[in-house]
Order: structure tokens, then sequence, then C-alpha cells
């Protein structure tokens, strides 16, 4: 019997569809190998493969060498492979025109949609609004005049009043739009802000995980962090370089905790501090006046003892907030990343 008759399907395979055990192979296969399968390949049967891939992730070994059979020798030395997005674009690039590339990887990255303006009226009105207040009114009147009247209507809601106003004078007076003005901008939306778009949303999955990691109560975050440090040592060293935690708040700026104190609510903020280092609680006391220092000081010691639970949750949310008001501009944040670095 040969190695590959011999060969027993691995837990991992089973747990593949049969589209995603197609994209594990395609990526196995690589360019060269790969490139006569995805020219015989329908430009449907191309998207759906590569949207595959791009959402593929880690592939064990096992996997790996189960797939590709005849090629076990040569693949049992990888560890993994990664599928993504920049891995699917760089095998189209090899066997496809730069314009299907662009259509695919549009259509897997970009908002769903088939035409243009169906994928515009899928993009959230705030980003839509931040991207058209730089455009000319004529080009924003053009533009909303396409769009669906609800979600034009989220838009103009966004964009400064005066420029709204001249927006919507604007689609009064508009006649029949030329079919070249509507291509024109339309490859224009394609090329800058679709673009950019599709690539705000690729994000590195460490990010995500750090997010979620980051509302976690602080008993949960170690467990998770202690198992990755068994499986993973360098990406729960990555996670926890991307975490922003109640720690990095007593790193902050005196102006910046003070604009975390008058937002914060007062009984959860002296419940977080009741559970913090003595420092975290000075800092905090140092940007407050001297009575709103002693009222807190009060009210942490009128509330007698407290479950460690109930102070991690407090301690959380008091990270959001501050994160929240560093992504709006309010405050700024150490960048736990960079003892001195700064970032909005």
């Amino acid at each position: 019997m040969s190695t590959v008759a011999a060969l027993a399907e691995p837990p991992e395979v089973g747990k593949l569809s049969g589209l995603q055990r197609a994209a594990a192979l395609m990526l196995a296969l690589g360019e060269e190998h790969g490139a006569p399968i995805w020219g015989l390949l329908s430009i449907e049967e191309v998207k759906e493969l590569s949207a595959c891939i791009a959402q593929l992730g880690r592939v064990p070994a096992p996997a790996i060498e189960y797939l590709l059979r005849v090629f076990s020798s040569e693949v049992s030395s990888m560890t993994t492979l990664h599928g993504s997005y920049d891995s699917a674009e760089r095998l189209l690039t090899a066997v496809l025109s730069p314009e299907r590339v662009k259509e695919i990887m549009e259509d897997i990255r970009g908002p769903s949609g088939r035409t243009m303006w169906d994928k515009l009226s899928n993009v959230s009105e705030a980003a839509l609004a931040g991207y058209l207040k730089n455009e000319y009114p004529q080009t924003i009147a053009v533009i909303m005049h396409k769009l669906r009247s609800d979600h034009a209507a989220r838009v103009l809601g966004e964009l400064p009043p005066e420029l709204a106003t001249d927006v919507v004078m604007r689609m009064l007076r508009m006649d029949t739009v030329q079919k070249d003005v509507i291509q024109q901008v339309e490859q224009t939306l394609r090329g800058e802000f679709m673009s950019n778009l599709a690539r705000a949303q690729r994000r590195d999955p460490h990010e995500a995980i750090a997010e979620m990691f980051n509302a976690l109560d602080r008993s949960t975050e170690e467990r998770m962090l202690a198992a990755l440090d068994e499986r993973s040592p360098e990406s729960a060293e990555r996670i926890r370089a991307l975490m922003f935690t109640f720690e990095d708040l007593g790193r902050l700026l005196p102006a910046a905790v003070q604009v975390i104190v008058r937002n914060a609510n007062k009984r959860e903020l002296a419940l977080a501090l009741k559970g913090a280092p003595e420092e975290m609680k000075q800092l905090f006391f140092g940007v407050m006046s001297q009575r709103a220092a002693k009222l807190m000081r009060d009210d942490m010691a009128a509330m007698g003892p407290v479950r460690a639970r109930d102070c991690e949750e407090a301690q959380v949310n008091l990270v959001r907030l501050a994160k929240a008001l560093g992504d709006s501009g309010e405050i700024l944040l150490v960048d736990p990343k960079a003892e001195e670095a700064m970032i909005y």
C-alpha cells in the first residue's frame, strides 16, 4: 500500500467545507502550479474561491499534507499556511489581468452590492460624509442623487449644515446628469474612496482580539493570555502589546485624566479606583479639586467591602471611556506599544 493511500484524513480536514478544501489546496499550490487551474475557472468561480481564500485563516500542516498528498514530503515542513486578502490578490495577479484582479478584489473587500452605487449605499453615513465634505458641492449633489433616498438623508445629516444646504440647492437645480459625468464620479469613488475604505477594513486579527480581551474581566483575560502563551507565545506577546489596559491609564497626561474624570460616571469611577493601586488613585485625585477628591474618597469608604469582579468591570468601563475619548480626539492616549509615542 502506498504512503498516499495509507494516509488517514486528519480531524482538521473534516472541519473544512468542500470550498475551503479547494481554497487551501489552491493556496498551497501557489502561483506556478495553480495558474493552469485558475485559468480554467469562470469569473464567478474565481470570485467565490478568492473570497474563501481571503477568509481562510490558519490551515494546519496535517490538513495541507493530506490535501496535497503527492506533495506531502514538500509540504510537511510547513507549520501553517495563512489565507488572507494579500495572498488571494497575489495569486490572482499572477494568473489574471489587472482589470479582473481589481474587479474581484473589490467585490471581496468592499461593502456588498452589485454596482458602485449599491456598494456606496452600504457604507456608513459617517464614513461617506467624512469623505464627501472635502468634495465640491456639485460632485456631492451628483452622488447624493444616485444614492438610496434613506441613505442619502442620513449622509446629508452628517454633513456640515452650510454644505448640506448648498448640496440640496444644487440637487434642486440639477437637470439630467450626463452619463460621462456619472462615469467620472464613479471612477473617482472607486479609485480613491472605495479602495481606501477596503484597506481600512483589513485588520490584523491580533488587533480585534486585543480589543475583545480589553472587554474581558481580569481573571478571564489572564487565563486566556496564559493559554495563548503555551500555544502561541508570539501571538500572546503581540496581543499584550496592542491591548490598552487599566494600568495604561496611569501613563496618561494629567490633562487627559481630567477629561476622563469629567466624563465618567462618578460611582463607577469610585468603584474603579477602589480596586486601583495607590499611585493610580493619587493620579486621579490630583486632577480633581480638593473638595471633589474628598467626596470621592468618602464615596469609596462608604462602599465598604466590594467584590473584586465589580471593581474590574468598572475599570474595564473606564478604559472604554478613555479609548472613546481618544478616538474622538478629545484626549491624547499614550501608545502602550511605545512609551514615548503619542497617538490620538
